[in-house]
């Protein structure tokens, strides 16, 4: 009886993993080592059942032993989707003396890359933005500077590198105006808001890190909601609906029994829903105010619209209406990075990854006003080195925000835009004129220095619009050849783009090691009221824990 019931026992195991594995996508070669794995283990176990009994512990601990074999036979694959890059390439500047690019005010990878290493795992090399991570954090600017009542202070820094002492490290940073210092609920300042949430509902949502915790992230939000402001909920899945019309702020326990209501079930159709979405926003519509859409999703997209290209021609066409779209990335598995990243900046939204309710709070409530007030609107920063004291140059981060030259002057050309009160780094890693580079020395390019022009390193050029304006206004300030001591913010920032690189495998920071990021680290933590930063610092140990020995 005894055997009998074991294998009885164990087959059902088998059965209920052989169920829970197919219950999620896999390839041949999953299926194949599955079935493998599985009629190892009813072998193993059937003859354990029929062998003479040793004693009672020996075969409790065997019949253990192989259920656990059973569970375990099976790991669901990871199909989490993040657009290819490579670091940007040094620049001989005799040859190539302008770098041009975006503002990036997404924060999401920063998160995502938490997230991984929580659990256990370096990030996969394509999932690390070092923009990103820089700009998760807040910084002081204290000394920055304002030209033409621009909405934004400007300050410039130049320091030694600190994985090539023989380089320097050139930070370009912008901080945008805050007209509203307080919360959303308490301060009228902040114009009428239109928000449309947009939630994916689809089967793959029903996970405790997806829906429940947009549910919650929703719910927090809209208990600061104002009586001005009008909320819409739309639902997608295999169909679209409009669960809650555009609502007043005020009818609270409204919208939070519209959000409790939701249920997660079925397939995901993208386009049909952003384009509802974009309906619901525009009839909902608020003349010099707030329209956005908060689009909470794991970017699994499998009906209708697919293709990113697809997609993205979607949100061209509607960006110039009016309404925004921001994207929330939540859970793991089947993430769509890629996806929501590039719709959040074709959108002129940004894009947050949501690992935690603590994560929901910084960036719906502790920065709302940089998440839904823009203040400055297609943001292109362009830098000319000087080849009389720069003899290289590369920008660190940004990969996917590189423009060409002449877009910098073309209008039509879009660009990050900029929350009230966000702040967004820069940080190029320049050689002097004087010093080794990376490249070889050009045969017949001149050598010597003009010192009339070796006070500064390069010219700094910033081009904006205003919210609503179509035509953008240019701002201008030389970059003083002039190294200094670096500030508290310049170490942090030059910690975190340290770690961006040894996680992403850069080329070029030498012998540089995680030990040397927490030690650059904790000397620029400053006051972290919040403490970000010395959450970092714990981050910094579990990748350098996590990376194998050399």
């Amino acid at each position: 009886m005894t055997a009998k019931f074991t294998i009885q026992t164990i087959s059902l195991c088998v059965l209920t993993a052989l169920i829970g594995a197919c219950s999620s996508p896999k390839t041949s070669t999953q299926t194949d080592d599955v079935a493998e794995a599985t009629t190892s283990t009813i072998a193993q176990a059937n003859d354990i059942a029929s062998a003479p009994i040793i004693n009672t512990q020996a075969k409790q601990m065997a019949h253990y032993s192989m259920h656990r074999q059973a569970e375990v036979a099976y790991t669901p694959p990871n199909h989490e989707n993040y657009q290819d890059k490579t670091p940007n390439p040094i620049n001989d500047t005799t040859k190539n003396a302008l770098a041009t690019f975006s503002i990036d005010t997404d924060t999401g990878s920063y998160a995502n890359t938490r997230r991984h290493l929580n659990d256990g795992a370096l990030p996969p090399t394509n999932a690390v933005r070092i923009e990103e991570l820089i700009n998760y954090f807040n910084y002081d600017f204290s000394q920055a500077i304002r030209q033409n009542d621009a909405p934004f202070l400007v300050s410039t820094e130049t320091v030694s590198s600190p994985w090539k002492q023989t380089n320097h490290i050139i930070k370009i940073a912008i901080k945008a105006d805050d007209p509203t210092a307080d919360k959303f609920s308490k301060n009228n300042e902040l114009p009428p808001a239109n928000l449309v949430f947009l939630v994916d509902v689809s089967g793959s949502m029903d996970e405790n890190d997806k829906l429940p915790l947009v549910q919650a992230s929703l719910k927090m939000l809209t208990k600061n909601l104002r009586e001005q402001d009008t909320i819409s909920l739309i639902t997608y899945a295999g169909n679209t609906e409009i669960v809650l019309p555009a609502t007043s702020g005020k009818e609270t326990a409204k919208i939070m029994s519209a959000i409790d209501h939701l249920t997660a079930s079925g397939s995901t159709n993208g386009e049909a829903a952003i384009k509802l979405a974009y309906a619901q926003a525009r009839q909902a519509f608020k003349k010099d105010g707030i329209n956005r859409i908060l689009m909470m999703t794991d970017g699994d997209f499998n009906v209708g619209v697919s293709d990113v290209d697809d997609m993205l021609e979607i949100i061209r066409r509607e960006r110039d209406s009016g309404v925004s779209l921001s994207t929330f990335g939540f859970g793991q598995g089947n993430l769509n990075d890629h996806m929501m990243e590039q719709v959040a900046d074709n959108g002129n939204g940004n894009y947050s990854y949501i690992d935690s309710l603590s994560e929901a709070k910084k960036a719906l409530i502790d920065e709302m006003s940089a998440t839904f007030n823009t203040v400055a609107k297609d943001v292109k920063v362009q830098v000319e080195f000087n080849p009389n004291t720069v003899k290289e140059w590369r920008l660190i981060g940004y990969e996917n925000r590189v423009l060409a030259s002449e877009d910098f002057n073309n209008d039509k050309v879009d660009a990050g835009d900029l929350g009230a009160g966000k702040a967004v780094v820069a940080l190029f890693e320049i050689t002097p004129s004087h010093q080794k580079g990376m490249l070889d020395d050009s045969r017949y390019q001149p050598k010597t220095i003009d010192n009339k022009k070796s006070d500064e390193l390069g010219y700094l050029k910033i081009r904006y619009k205003s919210p609503n304006g179509n035509t953008s206004k240019l701002i201008e300030f030389p970059i003083k050849n002039q190294v200094t001591k670096p500030s508290h913010d310049l170490k942090f920032a030059m910690a975190v783009a340290g770690f961006g690189q040894l996680l992403t495998q850069s080329p070029y920071v030498g012998d540089w090691h995680f030990a040397d990021s927490k030690k650059l680290a904790q000397s620029g933590l400053g006051k972290d009221e919040q403490g970000l930063r010395h959450e970092f610092v714990k981050l910094i140990e579990l990748a350098d824990g996590l990376t194998p020995s050399k």
